[in-house]
């Protein structure tokens, strides 16, 4: 696990696991004409959670998002790209760092950080109950 809670150098590379990558268009945008914030959230959801399964084996859900930071807008034409690092694994759940890169459409040499946050995913079983996570068919205790 690296530190997902270190400083981040908006010069840096992305760190972690790509999960998902999206093109911004113009219905994500807001009154401002920036892409909607409600949207970018919903796509780093959707890249944790692809990231979360996998780590659990499982199907997962979100219960938290915490400590998200909207460091730089999304423009419409952006290709987003979601980048997921382990924080913690406890009996049922699971913590990830996202980040949030752009490559913009007008400057595609370097990715700009614009949005990280932890997410909290908790394993669930068929019923939709949580359920410990299992790995390599051992029961993770905490």
């Amino acid at each position: 696990m690296t530190d997902a809670h270190a400083p981040v150098d908006a010069d840096a590379e992305p760190r972690g696991d790509l999960c998902i990558r999206a093109l911004a268009m113009p219905a994500d945008t807001n009154a401002n004409g920036d892409i909607f914030g409600g949207w970018l959230l919903s796509q780093m959801d959707l890249g944790g959670g692809v990231f979360a399964s996998k780590v659990a084996n499982s199907r997962t859900v979100t219960v938290a998002i915490e400590a998200m930071t909207f460091r730089k807008p999304v423009y419409v034409g952006d290709v987003l790209s979601v980048h997921a690092n382990l924080v913690r694994i406890g009996r049922t759940s699971i913590t990830v760092h996202l980040e949030a890169w752009v490559l913009r459409r007008k400057e595609r040499l370097q990715q700009m950080l614009v949005t990280d946050g932890d997410f909290t995913y908790v394993s669930i079983d068929e019923q939709g109950h949580p359920q410990p996570i299992q790995r390599n068919g051992q029961s993770i205790a905490t």
